[in-house]
């Protein structure tokens, strides 16, 4: 196993993306802390971890605010000791023309997808300062390279996700913290189920021809898949990764390649 005994902590592990790399992250053996804004969602993660033969605990925590993030990162320390790999999966989307794209829409995506991340980090930082070095997973994406139209806040959130991480790599390359970030194209979660509609009407398609008009549009002919996603993921919280830092690894079978 790639990860035995490393203490990870997952962002938005309650659903998505998120709770596919808690819980792939645990069959490498490691012990995983489960935050979620939805508390019975992460408990319902840290269960399935537990009852698989895992080591997992869970935690409410709102990642556009400072003091919840740092008393998790406290908590996970407490308990395991301490945090080896943080991996920010939360986020949130919407599609819409950019002149109906409000104040609250702008302020919560830039809220959760950036400056949540910016207090994760930063709580993850000031742990694996403790312990000569850790790994920062960053969730950005393809909408974080090149932008797409009707999709301003989270393209703004995911560029500047980027920028985050690679400025965290330069710093404290020195100390053994290493940061990327992933960015997937299309996925089919449930962040994902919750838009189609407003991208088949941002293309003028039908709901149930919207993945099908991905898949055309990909070299490879598919959508990312979890294994896709949580492959990567392990390889990066791992040893074999360990002479990477501040990249932006694509997960786009093929359409993205800068």
């Amino acid at each position: 196993m790639l990860l035995t005994g490393k203490s990870i902590v997952v962002t938005g592990a309650g659903s998505g993306l998120g709770k596919a790399a808690a819980i792939a992250f645990s069959k490498e053996g490691a012990k995983i802390t489960v935050l979620d804004l939805d508390e019975a969602a992460a408990k319902c993660t840290a269960d399935k971890i537990n009852a698989n033969g895992g080591e997992a605990m869970y935690q409410k925590v709102n990642v556009a605010d400072k003091g919840s993030v740092f008393a998790a990162g406290e908590a996970a320390a407490d308990t395991f000791g301490s945090i080896d790999v943080w991996m920010n999966c939360a986020g949130v989307s919407k599609i819409l023309p950019f002149l109906d794209c409000t104040e609250e829409i702008w302020d919560l995506t830039l809220n959760v997808n950036l400056k949540g991340m910016f207090f994760c980090c930063q709580s993850a930082v000031m742990h694996m300062l403790k312990n000569d070095g850790g790994v920062i997973i960053n969730m950005s994406s393809q909408s974080g390279k090149k932008a797409g139209a009707q999709y301003q806040a989270y393209c703004a959130s995911k560029f500047g996700v980027i920028g985050l991480t690679q400025s965290i790599a330069l710093e404290y390359a020195q100390q053994g913290i290493r940061a990327n970030s992933i960015c997937p194209g299309v996925v089919q979660t449930p962040m994902w189920d919750k838009q189609i509609a407003d991208y088949a009407r941002k293309r003028n398609l039908k709901p149930e021809d919207v993945m099908p008009y991905f898949c055309k549009n990909i070299p490879m002919g598919r959508v990312c898949s979890y294994k896709n996603f949580t492959d990567m993921a392990i390889f990066l919280a791992s040893d074999k990764s360990e002479y990477m830092t501040g990249q932006a690894i694509n997960l786009t079978g093929g359409s993205l390649m800068h």
